[in-house]
């Protein structure tokens, strides 16, 4: 894959830069959002096959680069990107994830230590899937709690979670260690416990897990 890196830790965008090129990707690097932003604004621009971008970037260190990443959704609303975060930000998930949750990502950087897990949130992104950290994923359930009690069952909201994270259903049967049918079941009643009307594709799944994140602020908390 062709991979573009916007990250200003030198020592960080090495490791990344390392890690992919020896798994065989060709990787570019860019220390600032003004950088990525200026390389594929332009909405002919030669689109890697995804971007990974810190959220907290120069030159004031707060959302430069989860600006970048949405300007650039904006532009080419298919590019696959892969936001790094240092803290939980849910208010940054949610803003991302805001419109088509499609090819779009928001991990931890302590998930990079976990080589195996962080290739494979990559690689899914990159294929157009979803990929959102345990933590966010944890955090966001936890402030949606009441609401989401009064519409899905406790194991329901178990898978929820874990389809926030982009597992498949049968990734799901495994972690819960419980058949594929019943994890089918599920997904079909959070589907229709969300008014989401039949799909011939996986949209419906994008549009439950939008729906969760955005159920987060309705019981008035505040990220």
């Amino acid at each position: 894959m062709r991979i573009v890196i916007a990250e200003d830790s030198v020592l960080l965008l090495d490791g990344l830069t390392r890690l992919l090129t020896a798994e065989g990707h060709t990787v570019t690097g860019y220390r600032t959002a003004d950088e990525l932003v200026a390389v594929l604004g332009d909405p002919a621009a030669d689109l890697p096959d995804v971007v990974v971008t810190d959220v907290r970037m120069p030159p004031t260190h707060t959302d430069e680069g989860l600006r970048a990443a949405v300007h650039l959704r904006g532009l080419h609303p298919r590019l696959p990107v892969l936001v790094l975060s240092q803290y939980v930000e849910q208010r940054y998930a949610r803003e991302l994830f805001a419109a088509d949750a499609r090819g779009l990502g928001y991990v931890l950087k302590d998930r990079v230590a976990d080589v195996d897990d962080f290739l494979a949130a990559l690689a899914r992104v990159a294929a157009g899937g979803t990929a959102l950290d345990p933590e966010v994923v944890a955090q966001v359930l936890a402030r949606s709690r009441r609401t989401l009690s009064d519409l899905l069952s406790p194991r329901e909201r178990e898978v929820i979670a874990l389809m926030a994270e982009g597992r498949s259903n049968a990734a799901i049967a495994e972690r819960l260690v419980v058949g594929l049918p019943a994890v089918e079941k599920h997904v079909t009643s959070i589907l229709t416990k969300l008014d989401l009307p039949p799909d011939a594709d996986d949209h419906r799944r994008v549009l439950a897990v939008l729906r969760w994140l955005e159920d987060g602020p309705t019981n008035g908390a505040r990220p």
